[in-house]
C-alpha cells in the first residue's frame, strides 16, 4: 500500500502540471505561428508595392516619355486575415559621393491593431518627389499616382 500513496504524491503535481503546461505552449506556439503568417503576408505586400512604385518610375523616367500621369491599381488583397492594413512612405536622400544621385524611398506597411509591421526601401533616382499619403487596403481607391513634370521631376504618392 504505501507504494502507490508515493505514486500519487510523486505523479499528482505532474500531472497538475500538465493540465497547465501544455495549453500554455500550445497557445503561446500558435501565437508565434501566426504572427510569422502575417509578417510573412505583410513582406509580400510591401514588396508588391515597392516594386510598383520602382516600375512606376522607371517607366516615367525614360526621356522618350512625355509629362503625364499614370496610376496603378495594385490587385492587393483588401484584407490580411480580416484585418485592415496601412501603408506609408517617406522620401530619404542616401549619402556618400557614389550615391550622391540616388533618393531612397522607406515603404512601411502595418497590420491595423497588431504589432506586425514590414518596411522596404526602393531605390530611386534624384528626380522624385513624394507625396506624403497613405495606402489603406480596404479603401476602394486604393491606388498608386505617379506623375512626370516638363522639368523631368516624377511625383509618387498613394491614393485611397
Amino acid at each position: 500500500m504505501p507504494h502507490i500513496t508515493i505514486e500519487y504524491v510523486i505523479m499528482l503535481p505532474l500531472l497538475i502540471m500538465q493540465i497547465f503546461l501544455f495549453p500554455m505552449t500550445a497557445s503561446w506556439l500558435m501565437n508565434t505561428w501566426v504572427n510569422s503568417r502575417r509578417t510573412l503576408a505583410l513582406q509580400d505586400v510591401a514588396g508588391h508595392l515597392g516594386s510598383t512604385m520602382q516600375q512606376l518610375y522607371f517607366s516615367l523616367n525614360h526621356t522618350t516619355i512625355p509629362p503625364g500621369k499614370a496610376s496603378y491599381y495594385p490587385g492587393l488583397p483588401p484584407l490580411i486575415e480580416d484585418i485592415i492594413y496601412k501603408g506609408t512612405a517617406t522620401l530619404q536622400s542616401l549619402s556618400g559621393p557614389e550615391l550622391s544621385s540616388v533618393r531612397a524611398l522607406e515603404l512601411t506597411v502595418t497590420l491595423m491593431g497588431t504589432t506586425n509591421s514590414v518596411t522596404r526601401t526602393v531605390i530611386l533616382g534624384p528626380d522624385v518627389n513624394w507625396n506624403p499619403s497613405v495606402f489603406l487596403s480596404n479603401s476602394t481607391n486604393a491606388y498608386i499616382t505617379a506623375e512626370k513634370f516638363v522639368n523631368g521631376t516624377i511625383s509618387l504618392q498613394f491614393n485611397g
